[in-house]
């Protein structure tokens, strides 16, 4: 059973999982009944609903929402709530952005929540400047739609490192999809536009990393980059009393973060 929003904290996960079909034989199923969150957020499930076991949907009392690629076995999105959503909504309604399945937002009695996984530009400046494309599609729609009437709260792959300081190799990747120049200040203005970085309220030190290759076994020697991430509108952003990430928890590239908030 659902339950009500009330004036307690309630705490937010968000994780880039890889793929849920892969990582639910990694250990997620153990994970996700020992986390103690009220929202979880996920993004590349890599999955349709039809093609996840009943089992992997329902989930401790917890009701799962799923929005995926027209791809199959590309993207996608999840979030299992707790709370009593008002509203979800799939997308923008835009098959540009819909076909590839990155965004749910759930809407509460005081805020509403993005989970996105945004674009990644490595395939070359075409895919660079859907990103970017999607950056502002987001924005605009959070703007326009609840900017005067609710807190809001973004998480997510961003896959965009912010500052030197948020990954470990900067100078071998200034050319690189996730720290070009453009794609930084699409960061800063996101936070011009009245939100905060908030895992950066909490801890200020270097070596902070979300995401770590693979296939050169970076994350063994914590040579990663910081591109998840909990951006909460400014009106708001006061009442998180922690911004945390679990670099131990395994079985995707990416390990969770989270938000502890009171509402």
């Amino acid at each position: 059973m659902a339950k009500k929003v009330n004036s307690n904290s309630i705490t937010i996960f968000s994780w880039n999982v890889n793929g849920i079909r892969a990582i639910q034989n990694k250990g997620f199923m153990d994970w996700f009944k020992n986390h103690g969150g009220d929202i979880i957020c996920l993004q590349e499930t890599k999955a349709q609903p039809e093609q996840i076991n009943d089992s992997v949907k329902n989930l401790n009392g917890f009701t799962s929402h799923w929005f995926s690629a027209e791809k199959k076995g590309y993207s996608s999105v999840a979030v299992y709530t707790r709370i009593e959503p008002l509203k979800i909504i799939k997308g923008f309604d835009n098959p540009y952005f819909d076909n590839e399945g990155r965004v749910i937002l759930t809407e509460y009695d005081k805020f509403v929540l993005a989970n996105v996984y945004f674009p990644n530009g490595g395939r070359g400046p075409e895919r660079v400047s859907y990103k970017l494309d999607f950056y502002d599609e987001l924005f605009f729609y959070l703007e326009k739609n609840y900017r005067e009437r609710k807190g809001i709260i973004i998480t997510g792959d961003f896959n965009t490192a912010h500052k030197e300081i948020d990954l470990a190799e900067p100078e071998k990747n200034r050319t690189h999809s996730g720290f070009l120049p453009e794609e930084r200040e699409w960061i800063d203005k996101i936070i011009n536009l009245g939100y905060v970085d908030v895992f950066r309220k909490f801890n200020t030190k270097p070596d902070q990393y979300t995401y770590w290759d693979q296939v050169t076994r970076k994350r063994e020697r914590n040579l990663g980059w910081r591109i998840d991430y909990f951006m909460v509108s400014k009106d708001i952003a006061d009442k998180v009393k922690s911004a945390k990430h679990y670099p131990e928890v395994m079985g995707s590239d990416h390990c969770p973060i989270s938000i502890e908030i009171d509402l």
